[in-house]
């Protein structure tokens, strides 16, 4: 069985709107309904679990209700920080889920394909990410904005969710290090010596973090529409 965890909890800091990014609207519909949709569409997902803030909690639910995402069968409290949250929705896993893909709910535009490879991934090693190569010139500098090299982009690849591991990867992964600072949860499993796995991912697939971002993914929306 596979369970599929939503992230929608994040206080959206740099959104700079009193509405959680998750429910500003693309098109005529909230961000997180475009992957709740893809996810309870694919034939994989037995079930999706969807972590909430206490100040989206409520309208997240509305929305599901709304739209009749019926592959949503729980919606639970989030954490303080994104680890804390995905901790709470593995917690909230069933006896009979084996496989667990982790999404962030900021991300509307997977589908079928991406949801589809990621989950063939994880059958080499129980884990896996869907990524892109890196196009542009990556420079690392110094606090003080000096360049102290350019950085060779050849292997370097740009994580996105949805990333998917077996429960027992996870779960192991979040008990032994789950206080480390990780950027994805991949990062956690990485730790523990677990290889994980590269699914091709999309360049639309992006993550809506700023009010500038809406303006990309009605671009992304209407291009969608009219394939």
């Amino acid at each position: 069985m596979l369970s599929a965890i939503v992230v929608a909890a994040g206080r959206s800091s740099r959104f700079k709107s009193k509405v959680s990014k998750v429910l500003a609207n693309i098109g005529s519909k909230p961000v997180i309904y475009y992957s709740l949709l893809a996810l309870s569409k694919h034939r994989s997902v037995d079930e999706i679990i969807v972590v909430a803030g206490r100040g989206n909690i409520k309208e997240i639910a509305r929305v599901i209700r709304i739209y009749k995402i019926n592959k949503v069968k729980k919606i639970v409290l989030g954490g303080k920080e994104r680890k804390d949250s995905v901790l709470h929705g593995l917690r909230s896993l069933g006896r009979d889920t084996n496989r667990v893909l982790i999404h962030d709910g900021a991300r509307p535009f997977i589908n079928s394909a991406i949801i589809t490879s990621v989950i063939e991934a994880a059958g080499y090693s129980g884990a896996a990410v869907s990524g892109l190569p890196v196009k542009p010139t990556v420079k690392k500098v110094n606090s003080k904005l000096w360049v102290i090299e350019t950085v060779d982009r050849e292997g370097l690849w740009e994580i996105q969710t949805p990333q998917v591991f077996s429960r027992d990867i996870i779960l192991n992964a979040y008990r032994k290090i789950g206080g480390f600072k990780a950027t994805d949860d991949a990062m956690l499993v990485e730790k523990c010596g677990v290889r994980v796995k590269v699914a091709l991912g999309s360049y639309s697939n992006i993550k809506v973090t700023t009010p500038e971002d809406l303006v990309i993914a009605e671009a992304i929306l209407k291009k969608e529409k009219t394939r």
